[in-house]
């Protein structure tokens, strides 16, 4: 052993050695060794618990102020943390920590054009019944969509027939891109008008969709409105209840530019497109769809972009920790995979995520059986492939697709899919979570007895339903994608996107 030096004169000290550690007291030292001149009781081979020195009780009186101070830092101030904590930010604070502009239409007031528009949206007079109006079944009040939760809407001559489909809403419409069978082409970009290269499509293998990717370049259904695309423009949308049978019923446009030409729309008319506006019967028509057209552009309540989720994404507001986990699993690709086809991240352009990429699936959902038109076993409705369009009826490839609709204001909805077979969230996300694995909770048994999988296609075309991308990939007995709190949560996020009523 190393034998101490010898000690130096005392230093002079209040404080005894056994209380030195604990009050500070200064010892001599040997020059060369940097050790006490005096043993420490460890040294001398008694044991002691070494008190901790001021040095450490400061360091951690620092550390612990500078993470208190941190964290109400993130908690004031989400959006200025380091994008490497910004989920562990989420998870604390519920806000948004990268918050992003969105580009919102400017508001203004309603030119004259839009003005009629209103008016005429909400007139009965155009039916034939004189009682159904465009707002009878696109209801301001329930986000331009029905009002009520009734499979399909009545109309007809007496109100008494059955409408063919469910009213989607009319919020947004105004981005929605033109009906084309293209590359898929994403949110960000314009699909080409390439309707003619339909025939090239067939025998295409449909891509998997994943969240948060685009899947690989293919020929696909996108773009139009109606659940099967058919119109391309506002105009021809506000156009064709019209003339529909079972809607505004009317028999020709000669008879719609006569109620109009006896409305008490007249003088606007006259005022708005010429004296003489009446003369053609297509030409009166024609403006009356563009002053509906305009009122759908012009009015902020047809695109608030109020939601909670927009504000969240502006950083102006936090969700609650399910709100959260349900975004989370929304875009999740191996649990509900809902981004897959309902995007719902900003565009390159600012514009918030619309929550559709405007394309067309079969889903398969199941057949409705209290639809009139269904009580005919030889009916289908193969939404891009008819009856209600013709010109791609020999594109069998696409037999069965519909539409994917927005998501937002969704959950203010009591009626879902193209049938309108389900009407509430908790039966669509069931049907979403277990169509592949307990297909005998929707579908209804054929005659020997067996499940008849997508008995809404016929058997010939249920090679076009979904069966690549979850929740869909799944066989019978496995485990479903997601559980119950799961689709709580998701349905808890699905609330976000509701808008706010325009003030």
């Amino acid at each position: 052993m190393t034998a101490w030096p010898a000690p130096h004169a005392p230093a002079v000290s209040v404080c005894s050695v056994q209380r030195a550690a604990s009050c500070g007291a200064r010892f001599p030292t040997d020059s060369m060794t940097a050790r006490p001149a005096f043993p420490s009781p460890e040294a001398s081979g008694t044991t002691a618990p070494r008190a901790p020195s001021r040095l450490l009780r400061r360091a951690a009186f620092v550390i612990g102020a500078a993470v208190l101070g941190y964290g109400a830092f993130a908690i004031a101030f989400p959006a200025q943390v380091p994008a490497a904590i910004g989920t562990v930010v989420a998870d604390w604070t519920g806000a948004n920590p990268h918050p992003v502009v969105l580009q919102r239409p400017a508001a203004q007031p309603l030119s004259a054009v839009a003005q009629l528009g209103r008016a005429l949206f909400a007139d009965p007079s155009l039916s034939a019944s004189g009682k159904q109006s465009c707002a009878s079944c696109h209801s301001p009040d329930h986000a331009y969509g029905p009002p009520n939760a009734l499979d399909v809407q009545p109309g007809g001559l007496a109100m008494t027939q059955q409408g063919y489909r469910p009213p989607p809403s009319l919020m947004y419409l105004y981005r929605q891109p033109n009906f084309s069978i293209g590359p898929d082409a994403g949110e960000n970009d314009a699909a080409p008008s390439v309707a003619q290269q339909a025939a090239s499509a067939a025998g295409v293998v449909k891509a998997q969709k994943v969240a948060g990717t685009s899947a690989a370049p293919q020929l696909v259904p996108q773009g139009g409105m109606f659940w099967d695309g058919r119109a391309d423009t506002l105009q021809q949308q506000a156009f064709g209840p019209l003339l529909n049978p079972v809607e505004m019923a009317n028999a020709s446009v000669g008879d719609v530019a006569r109620k109009l030409a006896q409305s008490s729309h007249r003088a606007q008319f006259e005022k708005l497109f010429g004296a003489r506006v009446f003369d053609s019967p297509q030409l009166a028509v024609s403006e009356a769809m563009f002053a509906i057209a305009r009122y759908q552009v012009e009015d902020p309540s047809f695109h608030p972009y109020n939601s909670k989720y927009d504000r969240w994404l502006e950083g102006r507001a936090r969700l609650s920790q399910a709100e959260l986990r349900g975004l989370r699993l929304f875009n999740d690709p191996d649990k509900a995979n809902c981004a897959g086809c309902h995007l719902s991240k900003p565009g390159k352009d600012g514009l918030p995520p619309m929550f559709t990429d405007y394309q067309y699936e079969a889903l398969g959902a199941p057949r409705n059986r209290q639809l009139a038109q269904n009580r005919n076993p030889a009916f289908y409705d193969l939404g891009v492939c008819g009856p209600f369009r013709d010109d791609l009826k020999d594109q069998t490839q696409y037999c069965g697709m519909f539409l994917t609709p927005t998501l937002r204001n969704a959950a203010t909805r009591h009626v879902f899919f193209h049938n309108g077979v389900f009407h509430t969230l908790d039966q669509v996300m069931a049907f979403y979570n277990e169509r592949s694995i307990s297909p005998q909770k929707f579908y209804s048994r054929g005659a020997d007895g067996k499940v008849d999988e997508y008995d809404d296609i016929p058997p010939k075309y249920r090679a076009n339903v979904d069966v690549t991308d979850a929740p869909f990939d799944r066989k019978p007995g496995d485990k479903p994608a997601m559980t119950a709190q799961d689709i709580k949560d998701i349905e808890a996020f699905l609330g976000t996107l509701n808008d706010e009523p325009a003030r």
